[in-house]
């Protein structure tokens, strides 16, 4: 029998993508499903877009998404019912398509408030290519985006949005003290054509003309793997490896082994692993690409470039190598702007969200 403390828990359903799809998607579903497994006040339940079955093809974009979609929606169907609230996660594109409409149509038969998760940093992009999404997402009881670039890039479209921020659990992701760095850099992204992988590969390749016994790690999987892979070896550069995808408990390790977070993505929105780096000890060059401006304030939480331009990647990884007083304060800097990415400051505003929606339903 269900105890009165339990029946006043609001039910959410959290519509998101589960491994073996690794990215920033599972990884903030995990770690929401993982925080609110505790909470007196919400109760989380997932429901995978990629419902577990042909295996060998779950690895592969857009393919999964049309595989699993029967299987998803009759889920859907049959269990949207018994929840207060849905929460959708969401990509762009073709995925937006066949993940979140289908679960904004269904929550509507059974009225239920639904609350619009979107994480892409290709919004831009895919709203002014996809006009029709636009009414799709005003349909949406709530929009939630993971950034305060996204809110801004609603904004031009007439959408509202509100920010909660993605989080980071800093104890999974100890602090190490680097001092003096060392030539060790580490890549964490997936391999697709948009986070330009190979931009990072050109500036070790500069690296190394200035510290030959330097060491790139490069994390990630997906469709570029290949192509990154003879771009490694037609540069012919040395110590560099390929780790292919990292499970997400493991990659607090990984961060450790490294001294220099590269990234050099073309479209981005708000990436974990800066915030992972952050918090690990790790000072950042990156790109200034989409919603990383908002979450790396040049020259005092990391160091940006334009995008494309590998040169100055390897400048200023060369240069925290040569001013050891710059890295140390970039390093400070992050570390103490981690702490508006935790569990403590976004765990409220979704339970707000949850609350007031399921309110609003009666």
């Amino acid at each position: 029998m269900t105890s009165k403390h339990e029946s006043s828990k609001v039910n959410v359903m959290l519509v998101a993508p589960i491994l073996p799809i690794v990215g920033g998607h599972t990884v903030q579903a995990n770690r929401l499903l993982e925080k609110f497994s505790g909470s007196s006040e919400v109760e989380l339940r997932l429901q995978p877009i990629n419902p577990s079955f042909l295996p060998s093809l779950q690895r592969v974009k857009y393919v999964r998404t049309l595989i699993t979609w029967p299987k998803y929606v009759l889920d859907l169907l049959l269990n949207v019912r018994k929840f207060d609230v849905v929460h959708i996660f969401s990509a762009s594109y073709l995925s937006f398509l066949l993940s979140p409409t289908p679960a904004l149509i269904i929550s509507r038969l059974f009225g239920k408030p639904t609350i619009l998760n979107y994480r892409s940093g290709e919004a831009e992009d895919h709203l002014r290519r996809w006009r029709t999404a636009i009414p799709t997402i005003r349909s949406f009881d709530k929009i939630v985006v993971p950034s305060d670039y996204l809110v801004d890039v609603f904004a031009d479209f007439g959408i509202e949005a509100t920010s909660v921020f993605n989080f980071v659990d800093s104890e999974r992701f100890p602090f190490r003290r680097r001092k003096p760095l060392k030539p060790i850099f580490l890549s964490n992204r997936n391999f697709e054509a948009h986070y330009n992988v190979a931009c990072t590969l050109r500036a070790f390749k500069l690296i190394q003309t200035q510290f030959p016994g330097s060491k790139l790690i490069v994390v990630g999987d997906g469709p570029e793997r290949h192509n990154l892979e003879e771009l490694a070896r037609s540069l012919q550069i040395s110590s560099v490896e390929f780790r292919g995808a990292v499970r997400p408990e493991a990659m607090a390790a990984v961060y450790d082994e490294a001294d220099i977070f590269l990234n050099s993505s073309s479209i981005d929105n708000m990436p974990n692993s800066i915030i992972e780096a952050f918090s690990a000890g790790l000072p950042v060059v990156s790109t200034n690409a989409g919603g990383i401006p908002y979450i790396v304030e040049n020259g005092r939480l990391g160091l940006l470039v334009e995008k494309n331009d590998h040169e100055e990647i390897a400048a200023n990884a060369l240069r925290l190598l040569s001013d050891d007083a710059l890295a140390q304060r970039l390093i400070a800097a992050a570390r103490e702007s981690v702490k508006q990415y935790t569990w403590e400051e976004v765990s409220g505003k979704w339970t707000d969200l949850y609350m007031g929606l399921a309110k609003k339903k009666h």
